[in-house]
């Protein structure tokens, strides 16, 4: 029993550390929220776009990892879009808050065989708070640490970039995100200062067979952690349905492993989604497979959206709603 707890706290610990290299990403993106992924996504449709996100990881497991988001994009020429994020992640006694505002720029380098390439570039500002009035304390020790007397928090100011080419259904984006060091001097003790990851998110859609307006859209996301060489993969599939309005439904699945571990997913589970008009929502459900299985219930991920303002751009360059 010990050899468990010892493992629990080490995960818990192992998550903390990284927390602030990198917000959680879970299916958040696959609820056609592109944008959470990189800011080439910023102004790629055709309408103004709102995505919130509610997510609580590792449900029965006190203090587990919870992260509420949203996320607004829209164009502002016929080629060019700018989104926000705002954000509030909590751990334990870490909580941090934060806001990304981004710019895209989308390039058509063939009309006819409908390929494109966008630029996008994002300002954050992240502030990271270790709350040390939830500090359990006893009769004999009223205080965790004499050296820790108040609140301890740093404000951080960063940078991504990213890329993305598009033809017809097919999409590769690029990403590098903050891509300066951390300053750690308001802390005591060791803790990391290289936040720099990576990410590779790419997909195709294909018409299904016979229905012109169902598609399959196969999509992998890989993360890389420049601090510790960490690095995992998302292996996805989702199916959309179309009426004749443009509204739809869709369902799909997703894995996500270590890409040393491939045989060994972290978490695996399904996804489901609707759009009504302007209205959105999606659920996911992640089934988690390490140590921590046997001491939660998963992780649950859900997003409401609206859309608005459809048609503000008649560049070629936006998402259609069904792929030719």
């Amino acid at each position: 029993m010990k050899k468990i707890i010892a493992s629990l706290l080490l995960l818990t610990v192992t998550y903390s550390y990284g927390q602030e290299l990198n917000l959680p990403v879970f299916t958040q993106y696959l609820a056609d929220n592109n944008f959470v992924v990189s800011p080439t996504f910023a102004g790629i449709g055709d309408n103004f776009r709102i995505r919130a996100n509610g997510l609580t990881q590792w449900v029965g497991i006190k203090d587990a990892p919870d992260n509420q988001s949203v996320y607004a994009d829209f164009r502002i020429a016929d080629q060019s879009g700018v989104g926000v994020s705002l954000y509030n992640d909590s751990n334990g006694y870490t909580r941090q808050t934060g806001a990304k505002v981004s710019f895209a720029h989308h390039l058509i380098l063939d009309y006819y065989s409908k390929q494109y390439l966008s630029f996008g570039l994002s300002y954050n500002i992240n502030t990271f708070k270790i709350d040390i009035d939830k500090f359990n304390t006893t009769y004999e020790r009223p205080i965790p640490d004499a050296a820790i007397t108040n609140n301890r928090y740093v404000a951080n100011n960063n940078f991504d970039v990213g890329l993305l080419y598009r033809n017809k259904g097919y999409y590769i984006s690029v990403n590098a995100s903050n891509v300066l060091s951390k300053n750690a001097d308001r802390f005591v003790g060791v803790e990391p200062t290289l936040l720099l990851n990576y990410q590779i998110y790419s997909g195709y859609v294909f018409k299904v067979p016979g229905d012109g307006r169902a598609e399959i859209e196969p999509s992998t996301y890989i993360q890389y952690f420049a601090s510790d060489k960490r690095s995992s993969t998302d292996l996805n599939v989702k199916y959309r349905k179309y009426n004749r309005y443009d509204d739809y439904y869709w369902a799909g699945i997703s894995y996500r492993f270590l890409n040393d571990q491939v045989a060994k997913p972290l978490n695996v589970g399904p996804m489901l989604g609707l759009k009504k008009s302007s209205f959105y929502f999606g659920y996911s459900y992640q089934l988690t497979l390490n140590q921590l299985a046997a001491y939660n219930s998963g992780t649950h991920v859900v997003t409401l959206g609206f859309d608005f303002l459809q048609g503000v751009s008649n560049c070629p360059c936006t998402q259609s709603p069904v792929h030719d």
